[in-house]
Protein backbone atom coordinates (compact mmCIF):
# COMPACT_ATOMS: atom_id res chain seq x y z
CA UNK A 1 0.00 0.00 0.00
CA UNK A 2 1.17 2.99 -1.20
CA UNK A 3 1.42 5.49 2.33
CA UNK A 4 0.94 9.49 0.46
CA UNK A 5 -2.17 7.38 -1.82
CA UNK A 6 -3.53 6.45 2.00
CA UNK A 7 -3.15 10.12 3.02
CA UNK A 8 -4.77 11.33 0.00
CA UNK A 9 -7.64 8.81 0.32
CA UNK A 10 -7.77 9.26 4.67
CA UNK A 11 -11.71 10.27 5.24
CA UNK A 12 -10.85 12.64 7.97
CA UNK A 13 -9.38 14.86 5.33
CA UNK A 14 -11.70 14.46 2.21
CA UNK A 15 -14.57 14.46 4.91
CA UNK A 16 -13.80 18.23 5.67
CA UNK A 17 -12.74 19.05 2.06
CA UNK A 18 -16.16 17.79 0.51
CA UNK A 19 -18.27 18.69 3.61
CA UNK A 20 -18.64 15.48 5.16
CA UNK A 21 -18.49 15.57 8.45
CA UNK A 22 -16.81 17.23 11.64
CA UNK A 23 -16.09 16.63 15.15
CA UNK A 24 -16.78 18.83 17.73
CA UNK A 25 -15.04 19.51 21.16
CA UNK A 26 -18.55 19.67 23.01
CA UNK A 27 -18.98 15.81 21.91
CA UNK A 28 -15.74 14.37 21.56
CA UNK A 29 -16.07 10.69 19.50
CA UNK A 30 -19.87 11.68 18.94
CA UNK A 31 -19.79 12.85 14.93
CA UNK A 32 -21.32 15.74 13.35
CA UNK A 33 -22.91 14.84 9.64
CA UNK A 34 -23.01 17.79 7.75
CA UNK A 35 -25.64 18.07 4.49
CA UNK A 36 -24.14 16.22 2.22
CA UNK A 37 -22.51 13.63 4.22
CA UNK A 38 -26.34 13.15 5.13
CA UNK A 39 -27.04 12.22 1.89
CA UNK A 40 -24.76 9.38 1.54
CA UNK A 41 -25.60 8.25 4.89
CA UNK A 42 -29.69 8.45 3.99
CA UNK A 43 -28.58 6.80 0.66
CA UNK A 44 -27.09 3.53 2.81
CA UNK A 45 -29.79 3.33 5.24
CA UNK A 46 -32.25 3.82 2.36
CA UNK A 47 -30.61 0.39 0.37
CA UNK A 48 -30.64 -1.29 3.61
CA UNK A 49 -33.99 -0.92 4.58
CA UNK A 50 -35.47 -2.16 0.94
CA UNK A 51 -32.82 -5.03 0.80
CA UNK A 52 -33.99 -5.93 4.04
CA UNK A 53 -37.93 -5.82 3.47
CA UNK A 54 -37.51 -7.78 0.55
CA UNK A 55 -35.46 -10.63 2.49
CA UNK A 56 -38.35 -10.82 5.26
CA UNK A 57 -36.78 -8.64 7.80
CA UNK A 58 -39.41 -6.21 10.43
CA UNK A 59 -37.67 -3.49 11.27
CA UNK A 60 -37.47 -2.25 15.19
CA UNK A 61 -36.46 0.73 16.97
CA UNK A 62 -35.75 -0.03 20.95
CA UNK A 63 -34.92 2.52 23.32
CA UNK A 64 -31.47 4.11 23.79
CA UNK A 65 -31.54 4.05 27.63
CA UNK A 66 -32.72 1.08 29.68
CA UNK A 67 -32.10 -0.09 33.48
CA UNK A 68 -29.38 -1.77 34.52
CA UNK A 69 -31.21 -5.03 35.82
CA UNK A 70 -32.02 -5.39 31.80
CA UNK A 71 -27.70 -5.15 31.17
CA UNK A 72 -27.12 -7.11 34.00
CA UNK A 73 -29.62 -10.18 33.15
CA UNK A 74 -28.34 -9.94 29.65
CA UNK A 75 -24.65 -10.52 30.98
CA UNK A 76 -23.34 -7.45 29.35
CA UNK A 77 -23.00 -5.89 32.97
CA UNK A 78 -20.48 -8.30 33.73
CA UNK A 79 -18.22 -8.52 30.39
CA UNK A 80 -18.71 -4.81 29.04
CA UNK A 81 -19.72 -2.55 32.17
CA UNK A 82 -16.20 -0.44 31.65
CA UNK A 83 -17.15 0.48 27.77
CA UNK A 84 -20.73 1.83 29.10
CA UNK A 85 -22.55 4.95 29.75
CA UNK A 86 -24.86 5.25 32.83
CA UNK A 87 -27.59 7.27 34.00
CA UNK A 88 -29.67 7.54 37.16
CA UNK A 89 -33.41 8.48 36.71
CA UNK A 90 -36.20 8.40 39.33
CA UNK A 91 -34.07 6.51 41.76
CA UNK A 92 -33.18 4.41 39.32
CA UNK A 93 -29.69 3.34 37.45
CA UNK A 94 -29.80 2.72 33.74
CA UNK A 95 -27.23 2.42 31.24
CA UNK A 96 -27.49 3.87 27.62
CA UNK A 97 -26.95 0.60 25.02
CA UNK A 98 -23.67 -0.52 23.42
CA UNK A 99 -25.88 -3.12 21.69
CA UNK A 100 -29.06 -3.45 20.81
CA UNK A 101 -30.18 -7.10 21.31
CA UNK A 102 -31.59 -6.54 24.86
CA UNK A 103 -33.84 -4.79 22.71
CA UNK A 104 -34.99 -7.23 20.60
CA UNK A 105 -35.04 -9.83 23.02
CA UNK A 106 -37.66 -8.07 25.07
CA UNK A 107 -39.90 -7.54 21.79
CA UNK A 108 -39.51 -11.17 21.12
CA UNK A 109 -41.06 -11.59 24.81
CA UNK A 110 -43.79 -9.39 24.21
CA UNK A 111 -46.31 -12.14 23.17
CA UNK A 112 -47.19 -15.68 22.66
CA UNK A 113 -44.59 -17.35 20.02
CA UNK A 114 -45.78 -20.26 17.72
CA UNK A 115 -43.33 -22.58 16.40
CA UNK A 116 -44.71 -21.70 12.94
CA UNK A 117 -43.90 -17.73 13.54
CA UNK A 118 -40.42 -18.78 13.37
CA UNK A 119 -38.06 -17.23 12.04
CA UNK A 120 -38.48 -13.76 13.57
CA UNK A 121 -36.73 -11.71 11.72
CA UNK A 122 -36.08 -7.90 13.70
CA UNK A 123 -33.94 -5.29 12.10
CA UNK A 124 -32.69 -2.21 13.24
CA UNK A 125 -30.42 0.78 12.83
CA UNK A 126 -29.53 1.05 16.53
CA UNK A 127 -27.72 4.20 18.10
CA UNK A 128 -25.31 2.98 20.39
CA UNK A 129 -22.97 4.64 23.02
CA UNK A 130 -19.42 2.67 23.65
CA UNK A 131 -16.51 4.41 26.09
CA UNK A 132 -13.36 4.68 23.59
CA UNK A 133 -10.36 5.95 24.83
CA UNK A 134 -9.79 9.25 23.92
CA UNK A 135 -6.73 8.47 22.46
CA UNK A 136 -8.00 6.00 20.26
CA UNK A 137 -11.10 8.23 18.48
CA UNK A 138 -10.20 8.31 14.86
CA UNK A 139 -12.65 10.28 12.69
CA UNK A 140 -15.29 8.09 11.69
CA UNK A 141 -13.37 4.82 11.82
CA UNK A 142 -13.71 4.93 16.00
CA UNK A 143 -16.10 6.87 17.77
CA UNK A 144 -18.08 6.65 21.07
CA UNK A 145 -21.57 7.16 19.55
CA UNK A 146 -22.60 5.05 16.02
CA UNK A 147 -24.97 3.49 14.18
CA UNK A 148 -25.28 -0.39 13.98
CA UNK A 149 -27.29 -2.32 11.47
CA UNK A 150 -28.50 -4.59 13.36
CA UNK A 151 -30.55 -7.41 13.53
CA UNK A 152 -31.38 -9.81 15.63
CA UNK A 153 -33.44 -13.71 14.23
CA UNK A 154 -35.35 -15.99 16.63
CA UNK A 155 -35.12 -19.33 14.78
CA UNK A 156 -35.66 -23.56 15.62
CA UNK A 157 -32.40 -24.98 15.52
CA UNK A 158 -33.69 -26.92 12.43
CA UNK A 159 -33.62 -23.61 10.84
CA UNK A 160 -29.93 -22.60 11.92
CA UNK A 161 -28.09 -23.41 8.75
CA UNK A 162 -31.09 -22.31 5.77
CA UNK A 163 -30.82 -18.90 7.81
CA UNK A 164 -27.41 -17.98 8.24
CA UNK A 165 -26.84 -19.53 4.66
CA UNK A 166 -29.39 -16.46 3.61
CA UNK A 167 -27.66 -14.13 5.14
CA UNK A 168 -24.85 -15.29 3.68
CA UNK A 169 -25.85 -14.20 0.56
CA UNK A 170 -27.67 -10.90 1.61
CA UNK A 171 -23.85 -10.01 2.82
CA UNK A 172 -22.62 -10.96 -0.86
CA UNK A 173 -25.24 -8.92 -2.39
CA UNK A 174 -24.80 -5.82 -0.47
CA UNK A 175 -20.92 -5.80 -0.95
CA UNK A 176 -20.77 -6.82 -4.09
CA UNK A 177 -22.75 -3.63 -4.99
CA UNK A 178 -19.61 -1.80 -3.60
CA UNK A 179 -17.20 -3.62 -5.65
CA UNK A 180 -15.48 -5.36 -2.33
CA UNK A 181 -14.29 -8.75 -2.42
CA UNK A 182 -13.85 -10.25 1.51
CA UNK A 183 -12.87 -12.85 3.53
CA UNK A 184 -14.17 -14.65 5.96
CA UNK A 185 -13.02 -15.64 9.94
CA UNK A 186 -14.58 -18.30 12.25
CA UNK A 187 -14.00 -17.51 15.55
CA UNK A 188 -14.66 -19.92 18.12
CA UNK A 189 -15.01 -19.93 22.24
CA UNK A 190 -13.11 -17.37 24.16
CA UNK A 191 -11.75 -18.10 27.41
CA UNK A 192 -14.26 -15.60 29.07
CA UNK A 193 -17.67 -17.56 28.12
CA UNK A 194 -20.95 -17.91 28.56
CA UNK A 195 -23.09 -20.97 29.14
CA UNK A 196 -21.89 -24.64 28.69
CA UNK A 197 -18.71 -26.34 26.64
CA UNK A 198 -20.75 -28.61 24.54
CA UNK A 199 -23.56 -25.83 23.23
CA UNK A 200 -20.69 -24.05 21.93
CA UNK A 201 -19.67 -27.04 20.21
CA UNK A 202 -23.06 -27.61 18.62
CA UNK A 203 -22.83 -24.07 17.70
CA UNK A 204 -19.07 -23.66 15.66
CA UNK A 205 -20.33 -26.88 14.10
CA UNK A 206 -23.57 -25.25 12.58
CA UNK A 207 -21.64 -22.30 11.61
CA UNK A 208 -18.70 -24.68 9.88
CA UNK A 209 -21.12 -26.41 8.25
CA UNK A 210 -23.30 -23.58 6.31
CA UNK A 211 -19.87 -22.39 5.18
CA UNK A 212 -17.99 -25.95 4.09
CA UNK A 213 -21.74 -26.08 2.13
CA UNK A 214 -21.12 -22.69 0.64
CA UNK A 215 -17.73 -23.57 -0.55
CA UNK A 216 -16.28 -20.22 1.12
CA UNK A 217 -12.92 -20.31 1.87
CA UNK A 218 -12.47 -19.01 5.88
CA UNK A 219 -10.15 -18.92 8.24
CA UNK A 220 -10.55 -20.27 11.88
CA UNK A 221 -9.61 -17.69 14.97
CA UNK A 222 -9.19 -20.07 18.01
CA UNK A 223 -10.63 -18.33 21.39
CA UNK A 224 -12.10 -14.89 19.03
CA UNK A 225 -15.77 -15.69 19.40
CA UNK A 226 -18.43 -12.77 21.33
CA UNK A 227 -18.92 -14.10 25.33
CA UNK A 228 -22.16 -15.29 24.42
CA UNK A 229 -21.17 -17.37 21.04
CA UNK A 230 -19.35 -18.11 17.85
CA UNK A 231 -19.17 -15.72 14.98
CA UNK A 232 -18.47 -15.30 11.29
CA UNK A 233 -16.49 -12.37 10.56
CA UNK A 234 -16.35 -10.64 6.95
CA UNK A 235 -13.25 -8.26 6.25
CA UNK A 236 -14.20 -6.64 3.12
CA UNK A 237 -10.81 -5.25 0.93
CA UNK A 238 -10.64 -1.78 -0.72
CA UNK A 239 -9.10 -0.23 -3.55
CA UNK A 240 -5.55 -0.02 -1.32
CA UNK A 241 -5.44 -3.70 -0.34
CA UNK A 242 -6.69 -2.56 2.92
CA UNK A 243 -8.96 -5.16 4.92
CA UNK A 244 -11.62 -3.99 7.25
CA UNK A 245 -13.51 -6.00 9.61
CA UNK A 246 -17.46 -5.01 8.58
CA UNK A 247 -20.22 -7.76 8.72
CA UNK A 248 -20.78 -10.26 11.75
CA UNK A 249 -22.86 -13.22 11.96
CA UNK A 250 -23.02 -14.72 15.33
CA UNK A 251 -24.98 -17.40 17.21
CA UNK A 252 -25.95 -16.82 20.72
CA UNK A 253 -27.88 -19.89 22.78
CA UNK A 254 -27.57 -17.93 26.15
CA UNK A 255 -29.69 -14.73 25.53
CA UNK A 256 -32.78 -16.68 24.64
CA UNK A 257 -32.20 -18.86 28.36
CA UNK A 258 -31.30 -15.78 30.03
CA UNK A 259 -34.11 -13.88 29.38
CA UNK A 260 -36.67 -17.12 29.45
CA UNK A 261 -37.34 -16.81 25.27
CA UNK A 262 -40.10 -19.44 24.21
CA UNK A 263 -42.44 -20.76 21.80
CA UNK A 264 -44.87 -23.00 21.55
CA UNK A 265 -43.41 -26.38 19.83
CA UNK A 266 -45.10 -28.69 17.27
CA UNK A 267 -45.72 -31.15 20.60
CA UNK A 268 -47.11 -27.81 22.27
CA UNK A 269 -44.97 -27.79 24.64
CA UNK A 270 -42.09 -24.68 25.30
CA UNK A 271 -39.20 -24.53 23.26
CA UNK A 272 -36.23 -21.84 23.35
CA UNK A 273 -35.64 -20.49 19.90
CA UNK A 274 -31.71 -19.90 19.00
CA UNK A 275 -30.44 -16.51 18.29
CA UNK A 276 -28.95 -14.83 15.34
CA UNK A 277 -26.71 -11.32 15.91
CA UNK A 278 -26.21 -9.44 12.53
CA UNK A 279 -24.32 -6.26 10.88
CA UNK A 280 -23.26 -5.93 7.70
CA UNK A 281 -22.35 -2.90 7.08
CA UNK A 282 -20.76 -3.03 10.67
CA UNK A 283 -21.63 1.04 11.69
CA UNK A 284 -23.05 3.29 9.70
CA UNK A 285 -20.11 5.56 10.61
CA UNK A 286 -17.89 3.28 9.95
CA UNK A 287 -18.80 1.76 7.01
CA UNK A 288 -19.08 5.80 5.24
CA UNK A 289 -15.65 6.15 6.69
CA UNK A 290 -14.10 2.87 4.41
CA UNK A 291 -16.74 4.09 1.60
CA UNK A 292 -14.74 7.80 1.27
CA UNK A 293 -11.05 6.20 1.57
CA UNK A 294 -11.94 2.99 -0.95
CA UNK A 295 -13.45 5.84 -3.58
CA UNK A 296 -10.69 8.33 -2.35
CA UNK A 297 -14.61 10.66 -2.39
CA UNK A 298 -15.22 10.03 -5.93
CA UNK A 299 -18.44 8.49 -5.45
CA UNK A 300 -20.33 6.41 -7.46
CA UNK A 301 -23.23 8.06 -9.23
CA UNK A 302 -26.07 7.06 -6.79
CA UNK A 303 -23.83 8.14 -3.48
CA UNK A 304 -22.85 11.35 -4.83
CA UNK A 305 -24.01 13.90 -2.39
CA UNK A 306 -24.20 16.10 -5.35
CA UNK A 307 -24.81 13.90 -8.89
CA UNK A 308 -23.97 17.19 -11.07
CA UNK A 309 -23.53 21.06 -11.13
CA UNK A 310 -24.62 23.26 -13.79
CA UNK A 311 -22.14 26.37 -14.60
CA UNK A 312 -23.86 29.14 -16.87
CA UNK A 313 -20.98 30.39 -18.54
CA UNK A 314 -22.46 33.92 -18.34
CA UNK A 315 -25.23 35.78 -15.50
CA UNK A 316 -27.64 35.49 -18.96
CA UNK A 317 -27.55 31.57 -18.87
CA UNK A 318 -28.84 31.37 -15.61
CA UNK A 319 -32.20 31.42 -16.01
CA UNK A 320 -31.55 28.45 -18.45
CA UNK A 321 -29.84 26.55 -16.33
CA UNK A 322 -32.79 26.73 -13.38
CA UNK A 323 -35.06 25.15 -15.74
CA UNK A 324 -32.65 22.63 -16.71
CA UNK A 325 -31.78 21.81 -12.33
CA UNK A 326 -35.47 21.61 -12.02
CA UNK A 327 -36.02 19.13 -14.90
CA UNK A 328 -33.51 16.90 -13.08
CA UNK A 329 -34.65 17.00 -9.55
CA UNK A 330 -37.70 16.17 -11.39
CA UNK A 331 -36.18 13.15 -12.41
CA UNK A 332 -34.90 12.42 -9.09
CA UNK A 333 -31.38 13.64 -9.20
CA UNK A 334 -29.39 15.80 -6.68
CA UNK A 335 -28.02 18.71 -8.98
CA UNK A 336 -26.73 22.43 -8.21
CA UNK A 337 -26.25 25.52 -10.38
CA UNK A 338 -23.49 27.74 -9.79
CA UNK A 339 -24.85 31.44 -10.78
CA UNK A 340 -21.92 32.65 -8.83
CA UNK A 341 -20.17 35.73 -11.02
CA UNK A 342 -16.76 34.37 -10.28
CA UNK A 343 -14.53 33.20 -13.34
CA UNK A 344 -15.92 30.29 -15.75
CA UNK A 345 -11.84 28.64 -14.47
CA UNK A 346 -12.71 29.19 -10.98
CA UNK A 347 -16.14 27.35 -10.71
CA UNK A 348 -14.79 24.52 -13.28
CA UNK A 349 -12.02 23.83 -10.65
CA UNK A 350 -14.39 24.13 -7.60
CA UNK A 351 -16.75 21.46 -9.30
CA UNK A 352 -13.61 19.11 -9.91
CA UNK A 353 -12.19 19.60 -6.69
CA UNK A 354 -15.72 18.53 -5.16
CA UNK A 355 -15.60 15.09 -7.19
CA UNK A 356 -18.64 15.75 -8.83
CA UNK A 357 -19.74 13.42 -10.88
CA UNK A 358 -21.00 15.05 -14.07
CA UNK A 359 -20.15 18.73 -15.04
CA UNK A 360 -22.95 20.48 -17.25
CA UNK A 361 -22.05 23.81 -18.94
CA UNK A 362 -23.92 26.15 -20.78
CA UNK A 363 -23.72 29.37 -22.92
CA UNK A 364 -25.21 31.01 -25.82
CA UNK A 365 -25.26 27.98 -28.08
CA UNK A 366 -26.78 25.14 -25.28
CA UNK A 367 -29.70 28.09 -24.59
CA UNK A 368 -30.19 28.55 -28.53
CA UNK A 369 -30.52 24.71 -29.15
CA UNK A 370 -32.24 23.50 -25.80
CA UNK A 371 -28.96 21.70 -25.20
CA UNK A 372 -26.19 21.22 -22.78
CA UNK A 373 -22.73 20.16 -22.57
CA UNK A 374 -22.32 17.07 -20.52
CA UNK A 375 -19.00 15.93 -18.89
CA UNK A 376 -18.42 12.89 -17.11
CA UNK A 377 -15.62 13.54 -14.56
CA UNK A 378 -14.70 10.03 -14.74
CA UNK A 379 -13.09 9.48 -17.96
CA UNK A 380 -13.46 13.52 -19.12
CA UNK A 381 -15.58 12.91 -22.02
CA UNK A 382 -17.39 15.86 -23.16
CA UNK A 383 -20.90 14.90 -24.89
CA UNK A 384 -23.52 17.87 -26.46
CA UNK A 385 -27.32 16.73 -25.86
CA UNK A 386 -30.71 17.41 -24.93
CA UNK A 387 -31.96 17.65 -21.63
CA UNK A 388 -34.25 14.64 -21.96
CA UNK A 389 -30.74 12.34 -23.13
CA UNK A 390 -28.50 13.98 -20.23
CA UNK A 391 -31.34 12.70 -18.14
CA UNK A 392 -31.66 9.08 -19.75
CA UNK A 393 -27.78 9.00 -19.79
CA UNK A 394 -27.56 9.63 -16.07
CA UNK A 395 -30.53 7.31 -15.18
CA UNK A 396 -28.79 4.41 -17.27
CA UNK A 397 -25.54 4.72 -15.26
CA UNK A 398 -27.83 4.53 -11.84
CA UNK A 399 -29.90 1.73 -13.09
CA UNK A 400 -26.57 -0.24 -14.18
CA UNK A 401 -25.36 0.17 -10.34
Amino acid sequence: MNSNQAEIQNHRKLGQELELFTSMEEAPGMPVFLPKGMVIRNELESLWKKKHQSAGYQEIKTPIMMKQSLWEQSGHWDHYHENMYFSRVDEQDYAIKPMSCPGAVLIFNSKRRSYRELPVRYAELGLVHRHELSGSLNGLLRVRSFTQDDAHLFVREDQIEPEIDSILDLIHEFYSRFGFSYKVELSTRPEDFMGSADMWDKAEASLESVLEAKGLPYQVNHGEGAFYGPKIDFHILDSLGRSWQCGTVQLDFQMPEKFGCSYIGEDSKPQQPVMIHRAIYGSIERFMAILIEHYAGEFPLWLAPVQAKIIPISEVHAEYGNQIKQQFEQAGFRIEVDCRLEKMGLKIREAEMQKIPYMIVIGDQEVLNRSLSIRRRKDKKLVVLSIEEAIMLLKKEMDSK
